[in-house]
């Protein structure tokens, strides 16, 4: 070995054992606030900052806790898979929750033990620092960075170096309110929605050297805004900086007191996009001047799915996780044109898992990991639609890697098509939703898989269980966001109905139009109404926002009447989806920017 080769080694070292230091501390710090805590020597309002930077929000259930992991990028390996397993088992009641952000969190944790549970992430190289709270949120990224063949360049290393920038700097863990960031390589489409997020990234070649197209201001919650275009071009080695002076200039505008209208999205929606795009000039002129957060040379090892030693493509054998071979019939083939794409590199494919809901148990997570050592690269990719993709599966594996996964409940096809439902917990866990979006979730899948048109699969369907927008509802064909209504003095959980978000066809984000409440048993109905409807009057060509727009809104309004008002009760109206007992709003102190 070269003298160079091994002082390179021994650096790496350095690093690795200086992270891990910092880390390892941090977690006992956090330990002895939540002891003081337990103990009454500090109280809640001093304990909660604490608590959320860290990654720990409280559930509606008191004296457990929500526990969120980042997994930066998306991306994980199967080493990393097998340890959140673990923290499934042991801590997380057998499962682990995927979000539309990417990160992956667990559910009905003591707060006693959720410092052991952050010991056992960061054995892997996961953190949940950050994952909640005031801060720059999980860095996300497009599942198809590396792999895709309209691919302008691959996005992941630029990704995982912004995230370990700007984790654990003064500047983004204090912030007005969560900031979001995502990147996205693709020529073709916004895979990742970079136009609802705060900084908004899509790599650009321009006279031979690489850059970026930077959107900024985007954002859900109960009033969506669209990011704005900011510079059509930012070379690679100013990303950092020009980042940095977005976040600037919304540490220092955003408003602080009224956490309502704390996003930046309120900044550019106050003053203007022309107004934003000159201080964040000035801002970054003062960076380049006199400094600002540096560029990591390198991550620690997992950060990202980062490995400075990747393991070679898949060779072993499957039988030991499958048991079985695929058999090659209908369910095979359904799978294999749904769940299914053909990499660029030639040979390979990249596989589509759909899990329920998000909802991973953790014997499934341990086996995901190990189908991705034994027949891909060793790597998993968190879906921003809940489910989980594993490349480089060589073609002629793809049948055992389908009874592997039918073997372990992932088999199913139609990943990604209008049964394949995104939702948020709702009022599974989260103290401000207002009923259970994954039920209903789980309640339209069922009643869905019968439109096997290819028009109406194509489709998608969100739900959160109140207006915050964690489950996207916003940007889908069909949105629902809970709500609550009293029907002859007894109250009915509701959803609002959406109508036609999206990108249009032009890739323009689009954000769906309200229809109007339903009550949560009858919204099944009502989307199967609209669908044939669809089905029997669009156009030739005609996406379904078009279709939402030449037909108005009071059409569907009209269409869908006799569900938001039922002129016939019966008893389970009264309940929320899954549930025998009668609904009645409930509602804690919201975490989400505390």
């Amino acid at each position: 070995m070269s003298g160079t080769a091994e002082q390179a080694l021994i650096d790496a070292q350095v690093f690795e054992n200086e992270h891990d230091r910092v880390v390892r501390e941090e977690i006992e710090t956090f330990r002895r606030k939540a002891r003081a805590f337990l103990d009454g020597e500090i109280t809640e309002d001093e304990f909660r900052p604490f608590r959320l930077k860290h990654g720990i929000y409280g559930q509606r259930q008191p004296g457990v806790q929500m526990v969120r992991s980042k997994i930066p990028g998306g991306m994980m390996t199967a080493a990393q898979a097998g340890q959140l397993a673990r923290v499934a088992e042991e801590y997380g009641g057998g499962r682990g929750h995927l979000t539309t952000r990417q990160n992956i969190q667990f559910h009905f944790v003591p707060l006693d033990r959720t410092a052991d549970l952050m010991h056992v992430l960061a054995d892997a190289g996961l953190t949940n620092r950050e994952a909640c709270y005031n801060t720059v949120r999980n860095v996300t990224t497009c599942i198809w960075a590396g792999i895709a063949r309209d691919e302008v360049f691959d996005v992941r290393p630029y990704a995982q170096r912004v995230a370990y920038a700007l984790l654990r700097k003064e500047l983004t863990s204090n912030l007005p309110r969560k900031f979001k960031i995502a990147f996205d390589g693709c020529a073709g489409s916004d895979c990742i929605a970079g136009a609802i997020n705060d900084i908004g990234l899509r790599a650009v070649i321009r006279d031979g050297k690489r850059g970026f197209r930077m959107l900024v201001a985007g954002g859900l919650g109960p009033l969506p805004t669209e990011a704005q275009l900011l510079e059509e071009f930012v070379p690679e080695e100013r990303l950092l900086n020009r980042c940095e002076a977005v976040i600037r200039i919304f540490n220092r505008y955003g408003n602080r007191e009224n956490r309502n209208k704390a996003r930046l999205k309120f900044v550019l929606r106050e003053r203007g996009i022309e107004w934003l795009r000159e201080q964040v000039e000035k801002e970054y002129q003062a960076i380049l001047m006199g400094g600002g957060i540096a560029w990591p040379e390198r991550v620690p090892e997992g950060f990202g799915g980062y490995q400075s030693q990747p393991q070679p493509l898949g060779q072993g054998a499957l039988l030991p996780v499958a048991g079985q071979q695929a058999t090659g019939d209908g369910e095979y083939d359904r799978w294999l044109s749904t769940n299914v794409r053909e990499q660029r590199q030639t040979g390979y494919a990249a596989v589509t898992v759909r899990v329920e809901q998000g909802n991973l148990q953790a014997a499934q997570l341990r086996d995901l990991g190990r189908i991705a050592t034994a027949a891909g690269d060793g790597t998993l990719r968190v879906t921003i639609d809940q489910n989980v993709l594993l490349p480089f599966i060589p073609l002629a594996r793809l049948p055992e890697v389908h009874g592997a996964l039918g073997a372990t409940g992932l088999g199913a096809a139609r990943a990604r098509q209008i049964d394949d439902v995104v939702t948020c917990p709702g009022a599974y866990s989260c103290n401000l939703a207002l009923t259970k979006a994954m039920n209903l979730g789980a309640a339209l899948g069922e009643a869905l898989r019968r439109y096997d048109g290819p028009r109406v699969r194509e489709l998608t369907i969100k739900v959160s269980g109140c207006p915050n927008a964690c489950g996207q509802h916003w940007v889908a064909d069909f949105g629902f966001f809970g709500n609550a209504r009293k029907i002859d003095g007894r109250e009915v959980p509701y959803y609002q109905m959406l109508l036609g978000g999206g990108y249009d066809t032009e890739g323009v984000m689009r954000f769906g139009l309200a229809v109007q409440a339903i009550p949560a048993r009858l919204a099944p109905a009502a989307v199967e109404r609209v669908l044939d409807h669809f089905e029997a009057n669009r156009t030739e060509g005609e996406s379904f926002r078009q279709y939402v727009l030449r037909h108005k809104i009071e059409t569907f309004r009209e269409m869908t009447r006799q569900f938001a008002k039922p002129a016939e009760l019966f008893p389970e109206i009264y309940n929320d989806w899954g549930d025998d007992q009668a609904f009645s709003l409930q509602l804690g102190r919201g975490e989400c920017a505390a």
